[in-house]
């Protein structure tokens, strides 16, 4: 679908499915329903292509190198597709309320907070990779907890409470003692997507996609 005739979709959408909704105080705010509605439309068609217009090219890859992760570590193809399609919903509701200036100035300062500790978790990863015998189970399970603490203090306020059940989700999963620990052994059965992982990250981090 061309841009334009999506965006076009979804203010149709909206329209319909709100029904011209008017607000308590009597009067018809049209930003924040094309919000609402763009946040549940882009949740609902949560898919890779569709991400492409809120996550920067070189996070595509790595989000097919975090799915194979996944599915080796489950051996659940069912149950990988849905922590990568519950990273995109978020990563997507998140581009939403920013592109549409919904955040408080605490919030954009959480903001800066957040990205600090994620990039000290994708330090670690790359560093713990890179270094056999270097790593160091509860370093990275505190840096990923603290990642998502931050995160949830930026998205609190805007966020239902089944898109933060996605957070805890996803973070759940990747913190997980045993997928860290069969993750970074020097002879690991996921050493193959665990080194794309990282070139990834590597590559993500010079471009500044994430």
């Amino acid at each position: 679908m061309a841009t334009e005739g999506f965006r076009q979709y979804l203010l149709l959408w909206s329209v319909d499915y709100w029904n011209l909704e008017v607000m308590a105080d009597g009067i018809f705010r049209s930003r924040d329903i094309g919000l609402r509605a763009q946040k549940k439309i882009l949740s609902r068609m949560a898919t890779k292509n569709i991400a492409k217009t809120f996550i920067d090219g070189s996070t595509a890859s790595l989000l097919d190198n975090l799915y194979r992760l996944c599915k080796l570590h489950t051996n659940n193809k069912t149950k990988a597709e849905k922590i990568i399609k519950n990273i995109i919903k978020i990563v997507i509701k998140i581009g939403v309320l920013h592109r549409n200036n919904q955040f408080s100035d605490d919030e954009l300062s959480q903001i800066q907070t957040f990205k600090k500790k994620f990039q000290n978790t994708q330090l670690s990863i790359i560093s713990f990779y890179e270094v056999d015998y270097s790593f160091d189970l509860p370093y990275l399970q505190k840096s990923i907890t603290e990642s998502r603490e931050s995160l949830k203090l930026v998205v609190n306020r805007h966020l239902t409470e089944k898109s933060l059940l996605r957070i805890d989700e996803v973070f759940d999963f990747f913190v997980d003692a045993h997928l860290l620990d069969t993750a970074f052994k020097p002879d690991s059965p996921y050493r193959e997507v665990m080194g794309k992982i990282v070139a990834d990250i590597n590559t993500a981090m010079e471009t500044g996609d994430i």
